[in-house]
């Protein structure tokens, strides 16, 4: 019986499939099953994994359903003591497994490992480190403030802990990874490994662009945990968590390449995240955004381009909006 299960739900991955699953291979931990679910992939995902000689690698296809339930499904033919989640477009550095377990059993109260994260382009090149927050022990409140662990591809999990919870939602279309890490956080501790040994691939074609539906499943999510979790917890954290969810869309949407739709949509977040937290409208870091979003949302983009590219070394929304949330 397998250590550990690390299972990676892929759709029309071809282009990184590969990559993915050698990261895991290349692991300084050997005692793991690799399980990929072929989520009803129409390009040659099959034919890269099946011709991978492996014989920890097992393949399943099925007729696509999305991520969460590729996730379960494949949670379903594991056997491992604790699981791990990989995307199909993201890599892990050859000590991430490791690196958790060791964390995990130095730590026998704790059923959630997870690393720090840095971003990749689609040509492999560093873009930007995540947040690098290092939260111990009960994170339930910080985590509801804060998605620190910030990708699917993060943690490594006991399995009657994910058990337990139920595994991932399949009603969510989106934020399902951050629904699961609460109903976690909620119940279980939570240990840092404050390295980055998570890549996480930028791409435009990914769920995190499409910011619309993160809104509204994330604000979801949010406010069922709150509801849900058995803490008393006073009103102010949930208008924070909210808040704080708005200052990550800001950023991700005026990280975009520039157009003036770009710049009305992060206007609108603005809007929003006033409501959560008005006091924002006093600080430097609202209207270096609100000047962001008019430079893409009234400018053409050749022009505007250019004008981000002199204002890029004088301020950098990410380090000031999470300076902020913490």
């Amino acid at each position: 019986m397998p250590l550990v299960s690390v299972i990676i739900p892929a759709y029309n991955s071809e282009k990184t499939i590969r990559q993915t699953i050698e990261s895991v291979l290349n692991q300084t931990l050997s005692d793991f099953e690799l399980i990929v679910i072929n989520d009803g992939s129409q390009d040659s995902t099959w034919d890269i994994v099946s011709s991978i000689a492996e014989p920890r690698l097992k393949i399943y296809s099925y007729s696509n359903a999305g991520g969460a339930v590729s996730r379960n499904r494949g949670f379903s033919h594991s056997a491992g003591e604790f699981i791990a989640f990989l995307d199909a477009d993201d890599l892990w550095t050859p000590d991430k497994l490791e690196a958790q377990l060791k964390a995990l059993q130095a730590n026998p109260q704790a059923a959630v490992a997870y690393s720090w994260l840095d971003s990749i382009d689609e040509s492999n090149q560093f873009v930007r480190h995540g947040c690098h927050f290092t939260e111990n022990g009960d994170v339930f409140v910080k985590l509801l403030l804060t998605c620190f662990v910030e990708s699917g591809s993060n943690p490594l999990i006991r399995r009657q802990a994910f058990i337990d919870v139920g595994g991932f939602d399949e009603s969510l279309p989106a934020s399902q990874d951050y629904d699961l890490y609460l109903r976690l956080a909620d119940r279980y501790h939570f240990v840092a490994v404050p390295v980055p040994q998570i890549l996480y691939r930028l791409s435009s074609n990914s769920m995190s662009a499409n910011v619309r539906r993160q809104e509204v499943t994330s604000l979801l999510v949010r406010e069922r945990a709150f509801e849900q979790s058995c803490r008393d917890l006073p009103e102010q954290i949930k208008r924070q968590s909210i808040a704080n969810f708005y200052k990550d869309a800001i950023y991700r949407v005026l990280e975009m390449p520039p157009k003036p739709q770009i710049g009305l949509e992060a206007f609108r977040l603005l809007v929003n995240v006033l409501k959560y937290d008005e006091d924002l409208f006093k600080t430097r870091v609202f209207w270096k955004a609100m000047l962001k979003s008019a430079t893409v949302g009234l400018l053409p983009p050749h022009l505007a381009k250019l004008m981000l590219n002199r204002m890029k070394n004088t301020y950098d929304l990410k380090t000031l909006f999470y300076h902020m949330k913490r």
